[in-house]
């Protein structure tokens, strides 16, 4: 069974020779606008395997000499992949750490004695503890010391590492903002091991890590950027797109205190190796026909097409030969003839990919439109990660499909319990209570005793504490209710309304379970028995959680596994990604985009609205400040500007799918 194939969805549109080019000379000319190594790899499980054998050679290298291999680590979450494939190595192929030496990156300050959450405790849970290194060859910062002795700790902590001869290898991750360790924004190159305030957005990031909700303490004690540098060798992971932007900064950009990890740009042996997700905004996957000669695609002309636009100001239609020739573009003049002919052509594909009904016009010809016209009317699922992604991300669209007479079924694929606040649950049970007493006189045991056992558990409730199974059920009832009132609203019938509650979601904490073959099938039994015309997925694989991805992944091995089954239905089915609480799809990839008035989009966000525990105090709204309907209103009207500034229909907004052709 294919648990990942969310990971190859970027393969559809960059052809191999731009990610994984075959001679020194192409490689030279596709990376001319990167000014660090960069490695990019089909999946991550390429990428962390890569990684793992350059440590392994260095390991056994130093093993022939009779030497420590002194290694530094960090503790991301994006370094997972890496120390998952050296346990590998370990358990199968008998790889040994006794001549390995460890530092740890960072350390979390002020810790006390007992924290189960700090940096190195994370460190021997993902890697250490499943290893044969010889515990005294572990060393970290002391999160528990005063801060009085700091300053001459960080000192002994560099005295210690040149006493082993320095580091071998740095392993790293990057944060949003291009932190490396905790080396946050504003650090200087010069900066040794020393006291770090941690921004909001890498505590966050941080939060994640923890798995549990509860708070990162406000400093840590890092590996200074010197520190770092002095390495004999770098490598710096990352791993899906909500990383891309940060790394093309990070390789492309300026050497910059604002982006730390930029640093790595005076290291003569520094390397990013990042999968296909994280590569999407290098100049090479983006904007190859700036740094190499191209096989010209229809996508690849529409994207560069569109990037004139935006550079030029104008719209397609008034682009002129001199614009492509001044702009890197004379190949599509010689592929085209004219400027002219090649406008006419991106105008008209892109002309039809807009369109009224998502689920097909009947009894219209269909040749230029982006769904069939029959059959008629269409079994239809839109599978929603969250109880409220549906609406967020094509509430419009799911409008459209019932007032045009599809038969519309949403199947939520997790509670969403862990995104409704505390306070919910109390106003929640005291309207049970006081319903209770009003019409029951006070006589159910059972409300009366779980109110007051829910009242003393959020009282003695710390930062951080798991909820207890009931509560938990309860916040998942809150979200199940929401969702009821958003499809009642928009006219769909309860009986298709679906609550697949898949297992991997249910840790109770932040991070979530692994995705298995259990919740593949649960998927799996829905689909088969609607055996739908159409489905819509989250491509939004953004967001910071992962669940979108984890989702993504059941529907897309479901189908999978049908399509090896021979199942009829899907030859008769067509997939649609969507995106929107998180991202949005750059306009030369999208192949259906639904135009909404400004009346569609008032009740698109009145269904917003109807989840209410998601509002003002909804826990996970990541590093965006705007709430899901202001983000969903402003992506929309933003992909509605772009066709408008294109030369294309004007409209209020605008919601856009690209669709998943099964491998």
């Amino acid at each position: 069974m294919k648990l990942n194939l969310s990971s190859q969805i970027v393969l559809n549109k960059v052809p191999v020779e731009f990610y994984r080019p075959q001679t020194a000379v192409d490689r030279s000319e596709l990376t001319r606008r990167e000014k660090i190594n960069t490695d990019i790899f089909a999946s991550i499980e390429e990428g962390a395997k890569s990684i793992a054998n350059s440590i392994e050679a260095e390991i056994k290298n130093k093993q022939r000499e009779g030497r420590y291999c002194v290694l530094g680590m960090g503790t991301g979450l994006s370094l997972t992949p890496v120390f998952q494939e050296l346990i590998r190595k370990y358990k199968e192929e008998k790889l040994s750490f006794k001549n390995v030496v460890v530092f740890n990156a960072y350390e979390y300050f002020p810790l006390t004695k007992d924290n189960k959450n700090s940096s190195i405790a994370q460190l021997k849970e993902r890697f250490l503890d499943h290893v044969d290194i010889d515990p005294q060859n572990v060393f970290s910062p002391d999160g528990t010391i005063s801060q009085d002795s700091v300053q001459e700790y960080c000192r002994l902590y560099e005295q210690r590492i040149k006493t082993f001869g320095g580091i071998d290898i740095m392993l790293l991750g990057i944060g949003r903002i291009g932190n490396i360790a905790t080396n946050e924004p504003g650090s200087s190159i010069t900066s040794t091991s020393r006291l770090i305030l941690i921004d909001a957005i890498s505590r966050e990031e941080m939060t994640m890590s923890f798995g549990t909700g509860e708070p990162v303490p406000p400093c840590s004690i890092t590996m200074g950027v010197s520190t770092i540098l002095s390495a004999r060798k770098i490598f710096l992971t990352a791993w899906g797109d909500e990383k891309a932007d940060i790394i093309e900064q990070t390789v492309e950009g300026k050497c910059s205190d604002a982006i730390p990890a930029s640093f790595l740009q005076t290291h003569n042996d520094a390397h990013v190796v990042i999968d296909l997700a994280a590569a999407g905004k290098l100049t090479r996957i983006v904007h190859p026909w700036l740094v190499t000669s191209c096989k010209w695609t229809d996508k690849l002309v529409r994207s560069a097409l569109v990037w004139l636009c935006q550079l030029t100001h104008k719209p397609i239609l008034k682009l002129t030969n001199k614009d492509y020739n001044e702009n890197g573009l004379s190949d599509l003049l010689a592929l085209y003839g004219s400027a002219y002919d090649a406008n006419i052509k991106v105008f008209n594909d892109l002309q039809h990919t807009i369109t009224g009904w998502p689920g097909g016009k009947p009894n219209a010809d269909d040749t230029y439109r982006p769904e069939r016209a029959k059959p008629f009317p269409k079994r239809v699922i839109v599978f929603s990660p969250h109880p409220d992604d549906d609406v967020i991300s094509m509430g419009g669209t799911i409008r459209r499909l019932v007032k045009q007479g599809h038969e519309v079924h949403i199947a939520y694929e997790t509670s969403g319990n862990i995104a409704v606040g505390d306070e919910e649950v109390t106003r929640f049970m005291h309207f049970i209570n006081g319903f209770n007493q009003l019409f029951e006189g006070d006589k159910d045991e059972v409300i009366k005793n779980k109110y007051k056992e829910i009242k003393e558990f959020f009282a003695n409730k710390k930062e951080g504490d798991m909820d207890t199974l009931d509560i938990r059920t309860i916040k998942g009832l809150i979200r199940r209710g929401e969702a009821r009132t958003a499809c009642t609203y928009n006219q769909i019938p309860l009986d298709r309304v679906h609550f697949l509650d898949l297992p991997f979601y249910e840790s109770g904490k932040i991070e979530k379970l692994p995705m298995t073959e259990k919740d593949v099938e649960i998927v799996r039994n829905l689909i088969q028995t609607v055996k739908p015309h159409q489905i819509y997925v989250a491509g939004d694989l953004a967001d910071p959680h992962g669940t979108h991805r984890k989702c993504t992944d059941a529907v897309l091995a479901a189908i999978d596994l049908e399509k090896e089954a021979g199942a009829e239905w899907l030859k008769d089915c067509r997939i649609w990604m969507y995106r929107g609480a998180w991202a949005e799809w750059e306009i030369e990839n999208i192949e259906m985009c639904v135009p909404m008035s400004p009346e569609e989009l008032r009740a698109k966000r009145n269904s917003i609205l109807k989840h209410q525990s998601q509002m003002e105090s909804a826990p996970f709204l990541g590093n965006d400040e705007r709430l899901f309907w202001q983000r969903a209103e402003d992506r929309n009207r933003g992909t509605a500007k772009l066709y408008d500034d294109l030369g294309l229909a004007c409209y209020e907004a605008m919601e856009a799918f690209v669709e998943y052709k099964p491998l």
